[in-house]
């Protein structure tokens, strides 16, 4: 059962006290996405119990939004760090228990909202030190949608030809959260949409996140040149009266939304067409941009023809090299041109090298920064000393070539 969102008179920062300093049943509690402090170093501030020595301990765990260090502590310690964290800028709080979720968000104003909701069953409580971190799609629950785009059965089990498939959902659904961007959207409803969607895994995992998991009102739309596709994913949306998804037949450049995305996604798109995803988020304006790049030809064709820089010549003489030399250049190019226009660019491991070797994840946060002339006269350098010129840069030149001829 969930409580409407409503303002309470008990203070958050006493509610979250209360609850997980004197509650034995907390299992998670997380906090992101801090206020008014842009160089804040923290993007996820986590804390869990955990037994050491038989002690129950708090650990918290602190993400910089490229790596996690987590401390544990007890007694007096662990108010004392509590304490800190609730006097913070954070802009949402989650905290589980075994029997009720509470969820804080803070309005435009700074005004506190307050969502609690009761669970039907009763979550169990895992206080091992070195657990494995819980996915937000829990599997031994898996949400209706699994079932419906084949990776759980129907009795609610994921199958195992489909594990790989549910960590990757998993994975990508972290790397969104772990951002603690999504309630900065002031967008409603917040508007998706996943060019080049494909089998459309994320797509409906991404919408089941936004709208049951965030509780946030959502339009998106899957688009793909394959049209039995499209009018497939449409007939599972439907079963699943998800009235806010919906799926277009076009090429990626053709897509006009009827409202520009706030968020992006790019994933496995082939080749140029990771590029015209890229390009239509930056003319969009969009605010978060996820692309996970597949194959690479552009740049391929570029650095076969051109007499390579002397160092490189033995790297490039062999063909595989050549290959993944541009692959990484294309992907630099890319990250720095989101850089060059406003982003807050990072590359990232999506997925385990030993499931594909097309691994990285390009993603951009949009802050809207001018692009320091360091900046600027790296990326000059950077084509000068390959003798190339990205595709991302021809589809862009309008936005681009203001900036690289100051």
């Amino acid at each position: 059962m969930i409580a409407p969102a409503k303002y309470m008179e008990e203070s958050p920062e006493l509610l979250l006290r209360k609850t997980i300093l004197h509650e034995g049943n907390l299992v998670e509690a997380s906090f992101q996405g801090f206020r008014s402090e842009p160089d804040h170093p923290w993007k996820r501030i986590t804390i869990r119990p955990v037994l050491i020595k038989g002690e129950r301990h708090l650990q918290f765990a602190y993400f910089n939004g490229k790596q996690e260090i987590a401390k544990n502590y007890s007694g007096q310690n662990a108010e004392t760090r509590l304490s800190e964290l609730l006097s913070m800028p954070y802009r949402s709080a989650i905290v589980v228990t075994t029997d009720r979720t509470i969820r804080v968000q803070f309005s435009k104003k700074g005004r506190p909202i307050i969502h609690l909701e009761q669970h039907r069953g009763t979550i169990l409580l895992d206080m091992a030190h070195d657990r494995p971190k819980p996915g937000i799609l829990p599997e031994n629950q898996p949400p209706p949608f699994l079932r419906e785009i084949g990776v759980a059965t129907a009795d609610g089990r994921i199958r195992a030809s489909q594990q790989r498939k549910f960590n990757q959902i998993n994975e990508f659904l972290r790397l969104i959260d772990e951002t603690g961007e999504v309630e900065q959207i002031i967008t409603r409803p917040i508007q998706v949409a996943d060019l080049g969607c494909g089998s459309a895994a994320l797509t409906f995992a991404t919408y089941h996140y936004l709208s049951d998991i965030k509780n946030l009102p959502v339009v998106m739309v899957g688009v793909d040149a394959k049209a039995h596709l499209m009018e497939r994913h449409q007939d599972t949306a439907d079963r699943l009266h998800w009235k806010g998804m919906l799926f277009t037949t076009s090429q990626i450049i053709d897509y006009k939304p009827s409202e520009s995305p706030d968020i992006v996604l790019a994933l496995h798109a082939c080749d140029t067409a990771t590029d015209e995803a890229l390009a239509q988020a930056v003319r969009w304006g969009s605010h978060l941009i996820f692309s996970a790049p597949c194959c690479h030809h552009h740049l391929q064709a570029q650095l076969a023809s051109n007499n390579p820089p002397d160092p490189f010549r033995p790297v490039l003489r062999h063909g595989i090299l050549r290959e993944r030399l541009g692959d990484l250049l294309t992907d630099s190019f890319r990250a720095h041109i989101l850089r060059l226009l406003g982003y807050r660019t990072d590359v990232i491991e999506f997925v385990a090298g030993e499931h594909t070797p097309k691994n990285l994840m390009i993603r951009g946060i949009r802050v809207d920064n001018p692009a320091p002339r360091v900046l600027i006269e790296e990326y000059r350098q950077l084509k000068q000393y390959w003798g190339v010129t990205p595709y991302l840069e021809e589809l862009l030149a309008d936005e681009l070539d203001p900036i690289l001829a100051a």
